[in-house]
């Protein structure tokens, strides 16, 4: 009879210094989720825990903090909007990562206007889409939502790969980081 316990393999305790390089070497680009529960209030989150997962239909996936108003009002609406953030929307992404609800306030007065499905959309967009979530994973202390893009608009040309238009973490500056 062999005894699983004793034959198991120790894990050693993980390298936090390694563990915070390896998971900051993901690019991170920045984007605006919003949200809106019919009732008055609007909620705005910056995100960069997000990527395609499907073509069809087209499926998105965001991580969400679970504290924050905006990962409520999507868990009870089950839509939001994913706005992206090009090069020049430093300033909102930075008004957006303050805990001060007086800067976030300040950001959304940026301009927000109903899609025609009537999700937030930031004026101060790069692109951006309405996003109904179709499930929620809630493990840890950022949920995941799933949704299919149903909607999407580009509020100006972009020149070149779509993809270098977004803003990204690294371009906040050299003390700005997520993960780890």
């Amino acid at each position: 009879m062999i005894d699983r316990k004793r034959t198991r393999t120790r894990r050693t305790e993980m390298d936090q210094d390694a563990k915070k390089t390896a998971l900051r070497m993901i690019p991170y680009g920045i984007y605006v989720l919003t949200a809106d529960d019919g009732k008055g209030n609007v909620a705005a989150a910056t995100v960069n825990w997000v990527t395609q997962t499907a073509f069809a239909p087209p499926l998105v996936v965001v991580g969400v903090k679970t504290d924050s108003g905006a990962y409520q009002i999507v868990k009870d609406t089950k839509t939001f909007a994913l706005n992206m953030l090009g090069k020049d929307g430093k300033g909102v992404a930075f008004h957006l990562l303050q805990a001060d609800q007086a800067r976030r306030r300040q950001a959304l007065r940026a301009g927000i206007h109903k899609g025609t499905t009537g999700a937030p959309i930031l004026d101060c967009r790069t692109s951006g889409g309405r996003v109904p979530g179709h499930q929620l994973v809630e493990q840890g202390d950022h949920h995941i939502v799933v949704g299919e893009v149903v909607e999407a608009h580009v509020a100006k040309p972009i020149t070149g790969r779509p993809d270098a238009a977004i803003l990204e973490m690294k371009e906040l500056g050299d003390n700005v980081f997520y993960g780890g």
